[in-house]
């Protein structure tokens, strides 16, 4: 049990050289099916661990920090690794089935095996207790993430990947510099000695403009507004599952690493007290939730529409951020976890409706809602979720949010969030009345039946999920709640 923190990020790194090595796309399936669901085991008992005995410290070679390099998993920590892990063991049996259609048979272990070397390194970003270790992982999951991006049919996913290529390279190359001006002030590279150490120098420029690199890199990753140009075409002409799997989980990570460097590395008196950043965050959160929900509105490709969507709802946890206050920072973490399955299972059910048409065209869907029901039913409860409907997921983590607005008696804030919302309701609206009232133009050419099995089982395993979180919060709310008491208590 005490190897546990090191353990979770083996299982795909050591996993993914397998599927290469034995060369059979079923077999390569296999072994990213039953890693998945040992990671998420893993996650799980970490999460308990975590709760009952407080953060984990995981000395690499026996070395202690800051000499050797450590792995921390303290409650935020925990939180994550679980939204990431059980994003990948249900996305993984779901992969079977899609990749038939959109990854030929002879790619397919290279396939799995990019899937599995991304989990590992995002996994890695989470674990790590290493400001260096957060770049190298970070450039694991990219370099498999650009891979697994070109591997679309359109030949317009080698042009966005190749967009995201550059964009990512940017930010990554910002986050390093950030990294390497703290290590020349501080000469340390451990997060907790960093924290020890920055307060004495945080009025050097050098740390000013370390923070500032750091920032910039962090939110081109996680795509806030105006930064996040490469997403809708990353997401649109991706692989189904890539686009599911990044979608729910690479943002994530991103908003971690930020919520990570600022609240626990810098510091909460020190960053938000001497340096503007709630006053950048808060304008930038609140302009990407409406032009994420208004150019979502206009898109006639429903991938690209909830690419959009994904900007507003990076907005949310941002908003979250930016309110520096124990309901704001919960609502802002428990929108990683709820945002995390409601564009899973939007995601699934296009994917299950391109694996029947070949499209997700909304012009394609006119009337597909009485062929494909189970598919469609599942759009539908993930749309009411993301809407912020009450008995699902969405609603809880906008609840948090409007009470930390209401708190500091933010009012234009508690309004956006309202007009995000019915802005969510006109572009999953579009969607529904295509699909369940009207009629396709012909119907006679085409013979479309429900999705299989195999798609729909993921499909309302996240469904239900969006409803149970909904309901039951008492995982969701009392972590994401732990985890921001933690933040606002680091250093102050």
């Amino acid at each position: 049990m005490d190897n546990l923190a090191v353990i979770q990020v083996l299982l795909p790194l050591l996993s993914a050289p397998l599927c290469l090595l034995f060369n059979k796309a079923r077999l390569a399936w296999m072994i990213a099916v039953v890693v998945s669901w040992a990671a998420l085991f893993v996650s799980l008992s970490l999460l308990v661990m975590v709760n009952d005995n407080g953060p984990i410290i995981y000395e690499q070679g026996g070395w202690p920090a800051p000499i050797g390099i450590v792995y921390h998993v303290d409650i935020l920590t925990a939180f994550v690794l679980l939204i990431v892990t059980s994003i990948a063991a249900v996305v993984m049996p779901y992969a079977g089935k899609s990749v038939e259609k959109e990854i030929p048979v002879s790619k397919q272990p290279a396939f799995f095996s990019a899937l599995l070397l991304c989990m590992a390194g995002l996994l890695g970003i989470v674990s790590t207790g290493d400001a260096f270790n957060v770049f190298v992982f970070l450039e694991i999951s990219s370099l498999a993430t650009y891979a697994l991006l070109s591997q679309g049919k359109d030949r317009r996913s080698l042009t966005s990947t190749f967009q995201y290529l550059i964009m990512g390279t940017i930010g990554g190359t910002f986050i390093l510099i950030g990294i390497g001006l703290i290590y020349m002030k501080t000469g340390t590279l451990n997060m907790a000695d960093l924290a020890d150490r920055l307060p004495a120098v945080f009025d050097s420029r050098t740390v000013h403009a370390s923070f500032a690199f750091l920032t910039v890199g962090i939110c081109l990753k996680l795509a806030l507004f105006p930064l996040h140009l490469w997403l809708p075409n990353a997401y649109t002409y991706a692989p189904s599952v890539v686009t599911i799997f990044v979608a729910a989980t690479s943002t994530k990570v991103a908003v971690y690493m930020l919520l990570r460097f600022s609240f626990t590395v810098f510091g909460v008196d020190l960053v938000f007290a001497k340096l503007p950043l709630t006053e950048v965050l808060l304008p930038l959160a609140i302009v990407g939730i409406l032009v994420g929900s208004l150019a979502a509105i206009k898109q006639s490709n429903i991938k690209r529409m909830l690419a959009y969507s994904s900007v507003a709802q990076i907005g949310y946890m941002i908003l979250g951020i930016s309110f520096v206050s124990a309901s704001g920072l919960t609502g802002g973490i428990l929108h990683l976890f709820n945002h995390a399955i409601i564009k899973a299972a939007l995601f699934m059910a296009l994917g299950a409706v391109a694996y029947q048409i070949g499209s997700t065209h909304i012009d394609a869907l006119k009337g597909l809602a009485k062929k494909m029901p189970w598919t469609f039913a599942g759009f539908a409860i993930g749309g009411l979720s993301i809407i912020g409907v009450p008995l699902t997921a969405g609603f809880v983590s906008k609840w948090y949010l409007v009470l930390a607005a209401i708190e500091k008696e933010w009012w234009i804030v508690v309004a956006v969030l309202l007009v995000g919302s019915l802005l969510a309701v006109i572009y999953i609206w579009r969607v529904v009345e295509v699909a369940y009232f009207q009629t396709a133009d012909d119907e006679s050419d085409i013979q479309v039946k429900e999705a299989p099995l195999q798609l729909l089982i993921p499909l309302w395993i996240l469904v239900i999920a969006n409803i149970y979180f909904g309901i039951n919060t008492s995982l969701t709310v009392e972590s994401a709640s732990s985890a921001a008491t933690m933040l606002l208590g680091a250093n102050s």
